[in-house]
């Protein structure tokens, strides 16, 4: 590890961010480096101009990536090498602000039963029967399931925030059966490392979740863009048209303001339909009945 490494790191451990995004923030810099082939702190705010537009045009990322990007390079320079960072000189890229994809009940089940074996049958299970993050998915602890009072216990989800979820009957009964089938049983982690070396005290990685998803979506046939996300936006626009209120759904998925949850209102179709169009409330007379789409002069 090198020196400016392992200086950002301290100041990123100091400020106890996640795991998640202590990783993203140092390849951030790191891949900014190699673009210029060389040490970051050489580099300025001319260099990062350059690598937003390489980004842009070069890369195709979305306004949002590019973002992340800035503020990694921002932390570096502000946190650890004590530089100064004018918002002015390094506007942030305006994010366009789309509605997530989802997925009806029967593509869902679609997707549940083209998983192509029965581990990933309980992740895509679990993520779209508790709407949780694949993160959380793969910190989960056999202790975290508390079958008297049918909750799942999230530790220290995203923002540092602990919450609990609900734990379906269903849900319940395919945990047990992966139980009784699992060999050796986990001791700590509820899905552990099963890579060259397994050990128990390690999760799994998350690549493996997004991996479980994309294949199952590949072989069910979807032809919408679907990632282990989509599980959790049909988790909320689901119980939505099913009756559920905004704030009992912003609860559940832990979402710090309940503006970020009230983007689902745009995707319940029950809410949609709910709702009847101003052309219906007027009075017109019949369309005239033309041939050939012209009129007759």
């Amino acid at each position: 590890m090198t020196h400016l490494r392992k200086a950002m790191l301290e100041e990123l451990q100091r400020r106890n961010l996640s795991a998640i995004t202590t990783r993203i923030y140092l390849h951030c810099v790191e891949e900014f480096a190699q673009y210029f082939k060389t040490r970051p702190d050489r580099l300025g705010l001319e260099h990062i101009r350059q690598y937003q537009a390489h980004l842009f045009t070069d890369r195709k990322l979305e306004a949002v990536s590019v973002a992340q990007q800035l503020s990694a390079l921002r932390f570096f320079f502000l946190k650890t090498l004590k530089r100064p960072w004018l918002v002015d000189d390094m506007p942030v890229p305006k994010r366009p602000i789309r509605l997530p994809e989802v997925l009806s009940r029967e593509e869902v089940e679609r997707l549940i039963q083209s998983a192509a074996s029965p581990l990933h049958r309980i992740w895509l299970l679990i993520l779209y029967g508790t709407g949780i993050r694949r993160e959380e998915l793969v910190q989960l602890k056999v202790s975290d399931i508390d079958s008297q009072r049918m909750l799942i216990r999230i530790r220290q989800g995203k923002g540092k925030k602990d919450r609990n979820v609900m734990l379906s009957p269903m849900l319940l009964q395919e945990l047990r059966h992966y139980w009784r089938s699992a060999n050796p049983k986990p001791k700590t982690y509820l899905f552990p490392s099963k890579g060259n070396h397994p050990n128990s005290d390690v999760p799994m990685t998350s690549k493996s979740v997004w991996d479980a998803v994309q294949q199952a979506a590949a072989c069910a046939g979807l032809d919408k863009s679907v990632h282990p996300h989509t599980l959790r936006h049909c988790f909320a626009t689901h119980l939505l048209e099913s009756g559920a209120n905004l704030r009992t759904i912003q609860l559940l998925l832990g979402h710090a303001d309940l503006k970020t949850t009230s983007r689902y209102l745009h995707l319940s179709e029950r809410h949609l339909k709910a709702t009847a169009s101003p052309l219906d409330s007027l009075t017109l007379a019949a369309a005239p009945n033309t041939k050939n789409g012209s009129r007759k002069k």
